[in-house]
């Protein structure tokens, strides 16, 4: 399959599995969503279950390749602009896509092995992603260097999945939770003798802030 013809069908499936949801979700309405034709997704994938497991690992692809890259100087710095980028997204409504369409998919995990299997790993490099900056923070002496990387980094993933959670079910923006993170790690986790280099978090115009 080509990658013009992959990116097609993907983008086609994120469309159809936005509007209809998992359990009416149809080839056919996918097809619809799509330049190509129901016969060819047939023809590349099996069932809606395989069509939907590459989904899943080409949504998580995206996520991580769009988030590969975080701009900041110093540790601190970058893991306040990971973090803002995880939760209030500069492209807002790919970002409101991206929500529906994997609540979709974790309300399915508990039922479906290959869900469960890709979400765990995306959770798992979201972790170390996060535990790395971390430690980086402890070793330039920004961060406590009491913090434990694996238990703070565990709490940070969980927050990020509960907020991308309710934002797709209830429409409860993470903005104010955003604010509430870059707070915890300008006051709780930077080190006693960074706290007057001032706070590391994103100059950016939030809803608390209008």
């Amino acid at each position: 399959m080509t990658d013009e013809t992959t990116d097609d069908l993907m983008e086609a499936t994120y469309r159809a599995l936005c509007k209809h949801g998992y359990a009416e979700l149809t080839m056919q309405d996918i097809a619809a969503e799509s330049t190509k034709s129901k016969g060819t997704l047939h023809y590349h994938f099996e069932s809606k279950q395989d069509l939907l497991e590459s989904f899943l690992e080409y949504l998580l692809t995206q996520f991580e390749e769009r988030t590969e890259t975080v701009p900041g100087e110093t540790p601190t710095e970058k893991l306040h602009e990971f973090l803002d980028e995880l939760l209030t997204p500069s492209d807002e409504d790919s970002a409101e896509e991206f929500r529906t369409a994997m609540l979709e998919i974790k309300a399915q995990s508990p039922y479906n092995e290959a869900y469960r299997e890709q979400l765990s790993e995306f959770d798992t490099a979201l972790h170390e992603r996060i535990a790395g900056l971390i430690a980086d923070g402890i070793e330039a002496g920004e961060l406590h260097d009491a913090i434990e990387p694996d238990e703070t980094a565990d709490f940070l993933v969980t927050l990020f999945h509960g907020a991308q959670t309710r934002a797709a079910a209830v429409d409860r923006s993470p903005e104010r939770t955003k604010q509430y993170v870059h707070g915890y790690i300008d006051d709780a986790l930077r080190a006693d003798d960074s706290s007057g280099a001032g706070s590391t978090r994103p100059d950016r115009e939030t809803e608390a802030d209008r």
